[in-house]
């Protein structure tokens, strides 16, 4: 997952703690996943870390957008020009 640095407390080793949740997860359960942590720092932003809780939704945004990135390199649409 490409991202800025990480803090070492989301380590263990060399696995970095989305990295584990995303492999423990199926690609849907690690949508929602994305979805509810973007909810939850979006909703919590006027009242507890403002810009920094709008910068962790960011990042929830754009692992969730990620996933269709790769979903979409693995699974192109096919060709209506090949037979």
């Amino acid at each position: 997952m490409n991202h800025k640095p990480v803090a070492p407390h989301y380590t263990q080793g060399s696995i970095e703690c989305i990295t584990a949740i995303k492999s423990a997860l199926t690609l849907e359960e690690f949508r929602g996943y994305c979805k509810g942590n973007i909810l939850k720092y979006v909703w919590r932003e006027r009242h507890k870390g403002q810009l920094e809780s709008l910068l962790k939704a960011r990042d929830y945004l754009n692992w969730l957008i990620e996933t269709y990135q790769l979903e979409s390199k693995c699974n192109p649409p096919p060709n209506p020009h090949e037979k």
